[in-house]
């Protein structure tokens, strides 16, 4: 992508030249150049995704459910390897018992990131101890409050559209409205965002940026499995559907996952979906288990959790992390300034 001169303190829709610049509290608060952020998918948002993500400009993030303080050092130590930009990690909080991840996190990564819970102020100066910049990304007007309250440094909205795991319970726009409304901190725009005017629609909404999970499923940097690549290629929005269906090892958590997976599960006639090799160690997947398919995996791929978001129909050919960011990014600036001299 064409480096860019970035302004300080002006809002991306404002036009004093001949391209608009993206740049933005989130930006300039992390030191992107670009106002995306990875989805810390486990397993799918590889050391490679979480890297290329970062060398495009955006923010890489990777998961650091069911990790111990060493597997996730090592996680972290193999982005950094990769990259010399800003990186971040993601705790889902149903998984995270640990604090010396935390510690470990926020010695490695420019920013920990925390989902799926109420905000907590000890694990927020945990983080900040270690001079990491901290997010949660809420599904509420609450949360959001709460979450700049316990001193979280930007906050990522959550709308019912989104892939994967699901906090919101409202479309993205009202939740966005009603976020923005309430916090002064950065936030971030998450659920159904894929294309460049999806981008800026929430640019102009008022975000700071936005988090894309889906798109980079089909990364050529993505762990995920093959088949699970095919599956998003192939679908549309109408193809996804908010379920708790995959709840074996996180029950009462609402997802969003293509149907087709659903039905080949029910129609699975074994108890064991196939088996993940994680650290050198084999684990067998159960059936409704909530891991997502990735190259680790082995067995029965259809009819595991395939997660994907509204956005699934943008979703149309594998290109690298780089092409899916300077293509939204370009495409965005364009819209933006359009708008501007309407």
């Amino acid at each position: 992508m064409t480096q860019r001169k970035r302004r300080v303190d002006r809002p991306a829709s404002i036009v004093d030249s001949d391209r608009v610049m993206l740049t933005t509290s989130f930006t300039r608060l992390v030191g992107c150049t670009a106002p995306i952020q990875l989805a810390g998918m486990p397993m799918i948002a590889s050391p490679e995704l979480a890297a290329a993500v970062s060398n495009a400009g955006g923010l890489g993030m990777v998961g650091g459910a069911r990790l111990t303080p060493d597997a996730l050092g090592q996680l972290l130590d193999s982005v950094a390897k990769l990259t010399a930009r800003p990186f971040g990690v993601n705790f889902i909080m149903h998984f995270h018992h640990d604090p010396a991840c935390v510690e470990v996190a926020a010695a490695k990564a420019k920013v920990v990131e925390f989902f799926y819970a109420t905000p907590r102020a000890d694990l927020v100066a945990l983080a900040h101890q270690g001079r990491a910049l901290v997010s949660w990304q809420v599904g509420s007007r609450d949360e959001a409050v709460a979450a700049e309250q316990a001193g979280c440094d930007f906050i990522v909205a959550q709308g019912i559209e989104a892939g994967g795991h699901v906090r919101g319970k409202i479309g993205l726009l009202p939740l966005l409205g009603e976020v923005l409304d309430a916090v002064k901190c950065p936030v971030l725009a998450a659920g159904g965002i894929g294309t460049p005017r999806a981008l800026a629609a929430v640019l102009a909404a008022g975000a700071a940026g936005a988090r894309l999970g889906t798109r980079f499923v089909a990364a050529a940097e993505s762990g995920a499995h093959p088949r699970y690549v095919e599956s998003l290629l192939s679908a549309s929005a109408a193809d996804t559907i908010h379920t708790e269906a995959f709840s074996v090892m996180w029950p009462d958590a609402p997802h969003r996952v293509l149907k087709s997976c659903i039905k080949a599960a029910e129609e699975l006639d074994d108890e064991i979906a196939g088996h993940l090799t994680l650290f050198g160690q084999t684990i067998p997947l159960l059936r409704f288990a909530v891991p997502a398919p990735s190259r680790a995996t082995t067995g029965h791929i259809e009819a595991m959790a395939m997660y994907a978001g509204e956005s699934v129909g943008a979703v149309t050919k594998i290109q690298s992390a780089s092409e899916i960011i300077e293509e939204l990014i370009d495409g965005a600036e364009a819209r933006l300034k359009s708008c501007s001299r309407s």
